[in-house]
């Protein structure tokens, strides 16, 4: 089995998991996430591989990181995660990539990610649920970092902060490629 199939079935398998475990319908999580009723179903069918949009609307709207959709079963305290088995979230033919580190449910969902951007890509986010904040900070280059519309440079050595609850993006407007490290953090969600 392919990587892409492993992630394919995982996703469908959590997805189904997590949505049971949230007491949501198709319809409700539907509606919550922003994801048609026969998207979800071709994922929990494992017929499709949604886009990272799509992954992390799903994520956002069952209070869970993308790890927890994508697999990675609770297990000891302590979880090494090699570089080998980060996973790739998306990537360009310019040769931007990001990859999800490792993640964890303690206190709300919380993420560490390894970007490259290469000079003139750029990625744009949906916002976060209230209360979701990123951390990053970059190691090369110079970030161009877009909060609800307003550019914000961050400098290698730099780092930033902020509430990611509007839209966001992240763009290497510059000559040299783009490296860093973030953190992104989602409140838990809570029963109504």
């Amino acid at each position: 089995m392919s990587d892409l199939d492993q992630l394919t079935q995982s996703l469908a398998r959590n997805l189904k998991r997590w949505r049971g475990e949230r007491g949501f319908t198709l319809d409700a999580l539907a509606a919550r996430s922003g994801v048609s009723r026969g998207m979800i179903i071709q994922i929990e069918q494992a017929r499709t591989n949604p886009s990272v949009g799509t992954t992390v609307k799903l994520a956002d709207a069952l209070g869970v990181s993308i790890t927890t959709l994508l697999d990675y079963e609770r297990g000891p305290q302590v979880r090494i995660v090699p570089e080998d088995q980060a996973v790739r979230m998306w990537s360009t033919e310019a040769g931007s990539r990001a990859a999800l580190l490792v993640g964890t449910e303690a206190r709300g969902p919380l993420e560490l990610w390894s970007w490259t951007l290469m000079p003139g890509d750029s990625m744009s986010s949906d916002p976060h649920p209230a209360g979701a904040t990123e951390l990053l900070h970059v190691t090369a280059g110079e970030l161009s970092l877009v909060v609800d519309g307003e550019p914000h440079a961050v400098p290698a050595g730099a780092s930033a902060t902020f509430e990611a609850g509007v839209p966001h993006s992240y763009r290497n407007d510059g000559a040299d490629q783009v490296e860093m490290i973030m953190s992104v953090s989602i409140p838990p969600v809570r029963s109504s």
